[in-house]
């Protein structure tokens, strides 16, 4: 019995100091910065964890403006520190060490392993020099063919939308026509999402950020003890049978069709003799990591990431700037006198990446609307070690959460942020002494957002071939306006619009 009770009094003792070695540091620099008063072991957690998706901005809102452009948060034993001071996001975003994402990516994990979002070090650095090559314009080439043919196919889906003149919610169908885009980009594959618009692949989607938005400030959510007794483990567990039994499948297709290709010089062109179109999955099987090939395993991380980087994101950016047409008119028609100039009236003209490339004015709508609307809400750092960033100590295992969201409409940084003017961007008005990490849609420094020339292109050319066939008016029933924050920036109630046939 003496025995068993020492045993018990040094297993408590040695807990205590682990704890205490854990947390002792980041208490220590937590008290020197200020922030809202939480909770014995749950923090803030109540403060935003019981929040809806859009009341959290408003809160997260309330708090900036109560507590400044940083200060701490404790989400149970997780320190978070929200950023929006120019000169820690520069300092943060710039540097070389600080590479390590914050522990809310944890929670993308079981559906996006240790791809490009989510690893670090070796494996981070060796997975970007594979993809980088991948967005080369030669090859951003081949995807614009894509871009045009779902476009088409968005247009023809529209249809009833204009006749009808009634208020609908474009953000669904988008979503339908960037899937459609991303399969065939990443894998080589159809979906055919908008001719089937009850798609399990959304759904699954929409799940998983459900999932890890609940993860991320509910406390009984986020650990892994308690996780599996929520609802959440369930809804997790039916997305990723989702999620990854369609990417496996068609890994081992195009692995095995790959194994299976005669080695001939014309393998890459087709019986005509024209050069096929190169999907993501394609290079990734043709890849190689010091001589050694990727793994299945390898490749689906990279696979999902890119289908979900390139899938929800683009919705977001593509819906928003709808939106915005809607409610600027003159943008609008401004856009539309651009891309009849420059791709002239032929409706069914084939659309190239030089065309694209044309477009300045829509360059500087869709930089406009992503300051306004950024796609990623907010993204983080986490710290192996204590830092000292700008003379402010940080303490090792805090998480450095960025708020593009609440900073491109700071007016500190940007004059009179409520209105839309996309000439604020014009290289000949951009004022010489600001600072470009205010303005971070994409992320920047070296974990910047890989697919950015990707992302535009697509927007670009989804947009030009819309407002070539459709006027996009405001709503006949406006609705209260509420973002969501999400894996992406979503508006509550989706995003209302009418179209009207040009003449």
């Amino acid at each position: 019995m003496l025995i068993l009770l020492v045993s018990v009094l040094a297993l408590t003792i040695s807990l205590a100091v682990y704890v205490y070695q854990q947390f002792a540091s980041r208490l220590f620099y937590a008290a020197k910065i200020g922030g809202p008063k939480g909770y014995p072991i749950l923090g803030n957690s109540i403060q935003f964890g019981t929040k809806s998706p859009a009341d959290f901005l408003l809160e997260l809102q309330k708090t900036n403006q109560e507590y400044g452009k940083f200060y701490r948060l404790w989400i149970g034993p997780d320190l978070i520190f929200p950023i929006t001071d120019v000169k820690l996001v520069e300092a943060i975003l710039s540097s070389q060490k600080l590479l390590e994402k914050s522990v809310q990516y944890d929670f993308l994990r079981p559906w996006l392993g240790n791809g490009l979002l989510t690893s670090d070090g070796r494996k981070w650095h060796s997975r970007r020099k594979i993809i980088t090559p991948t967005f080369h314009f030669k090859i951003l080439e081949q995807f614009v063919e894509i871009f045009d043919q779902q476009s088409s196919i968005l247009v023809d889906q529209l249809k009833t939308k204009a006749i009808s003149g009634e208020d609908f919610d474009v953000f669904p169908m988008v979503t339908l026509c960037a899937l459609d885009v991303i399969c065939e980009s990443a894998m080589g594959t159809t979906v055919n999402a908008q001719l089937n618009s009850d798609s399990e692949y959304v759904r699954a989607v929409k799940n998983m950020g459900t999932v890890v938005m609940a993860r991320s400030f509910k406390a009984v959510a986020r650990f892994d003890f308690s996780f599996y007794f929520t609802p959440y483990r369930k809804m997790q567990n039916e997305a990723l049978k989702v999620l990854h039994g369609y990417t496996d499948n068609v890994i081992r297709t195009r692995r095995q069709a790959l194994e299976n290709s005669s080695k001939t010089t014309n393998e890459d062109k087709n019986d005509s003799g024209i050069r096929k179109k190169v999907a993501f999955l394609d290079m990734l099987l043709q890849a190689t990591v010091d001589g050694e090939s990727l793994s299945d395993q390898d490749i689906r991380e990279e696979v999902d990431t890119f289908m979900f980087e390139g899938h929800d994101t683009t919705t977001s950016a593509i819906s928003f700037l709808l939106k915005v047409l809607a409610t600027y008119p003159n943008v609008q028609q401004k856009v539309y006198e651009e891309v009849r100039t420059v791709i002239g009236n032929d409706m069914n003209v084939k659309v190239t990446l030089s065309l694209l490339n044309q477009l300045h004015y829509l360059d500087l709508v869709i930089k406009e609307s992503l300051r306004m609307y950024p796609t990623v809400p907010f993204y983080g750092r986490k710290l192996l070690e204590n830092q000292k960033i700008n003379g402010i100590v940080f303490p090792a295992g805090s998480n450095l959460l960025i708020f593009p969201y609440f900073m491109c409409n700071d007016p500190d940084y940007f004059e009179d942020p409520l209105e839309f003017r996309p000439e604020r961007f014009a290289i000949e008005t951009s004022a010489a002494k600001t600072n470009p990490y205010q303005y971070v849609p994409f992320s920047a420094g070296p974990r910047n957002c890989i697919g950015q020339k990707f992302a535009v292109a697509e927007i670009k050319s989804l947009i030009s071939k819309l407002v070539r066939h459709y006027e996009v008016l405001p709503p006949m029933k406006p609705k209260l306006e509420r973002q969501v924050s999400e894996l992406v920036l979503r508006s509550e109630g989706g995003i209302s619009l009418r179209l009207k046939h040009r003449d």
